[in-house]
């Protein structure tokens, strides 16, 4: 992975599982946090390949709404999706902050626009719980945890329930 603002790649492992006492093993989350509006959401680090400043994107004609378009990342042409509009918050105008995390993903490398990363971290397995009945809706299903960090909540995001399967998503892949 790429850090924002330096050209160093960083190779980091997703989930690990850490001695406790008597032998028992306790499972971390190891994510890359990003904000959208005020909010704070988080990816598994495995999914990240890079975190590149905001670029020129071409768009695609009849494409959904929440697909940016596509770029050109090092000479390979990746589809890109806004995902504030994916995610239903209100769109805005992008600035210094604003970033494409490049992910691998199983229709292949795509770029999600965030309004910013700020940290990576391990998060301690006892401080995530799955998401409320009550907000789990087919709207939303790539929520798949909310972690309880001491000073906020942060949203744990399933990369495969954010991203459209199969067919829906074909054509943006294809243009890429």
């Amino acid at each position: 992975m790429t850090v924002p603002g330096t050209s160093r790649r960083t190779t980091l492992v997703a989930k690990t599982e850490t001695p406790e006492l008597a032998g028992q093993t306790q499972t971390e989350e190891h994510v890359v946090i990003f904000r959208l509006a005020d909010e704070f959401y988080a990816l598994d680090i495995q999914t990240v390949q890079e975190i590149v400043r905001m670029q020129a994107i071409t768009s695609i004609p009849g494409s959904d709404f929440w697909v940016e378009g596509i770029t050109n990342l090092r000479g390979r042409v990746v589809p890109v999706i806004d995902l504030r509009k994916r995610c239903g918050v209100d769109a805005r105008d992008y600035t210094a902050e604003t970033r494409i995390v490049v992910v691998s993903s199983a229709n292949g490398m795509v770029g999600l626009i965030v309004d910013a990363v700020s940290e990576v971290m391990r998060i301690p397995g006892e401080q995530v719980e799955p998401p409320s009945a009550i907000v789990s809706v087919p709207e939303n299903t790539y929520l798949r945890g909310v972690a309880k960090l001491d000073e906020r909540l942060v949203s744990l995001v399933d990369l495969e329930g954010v991203l459209p399967a199969g067919d829906e998503f074909q054509y943006a892949a294809q243009a890429a």
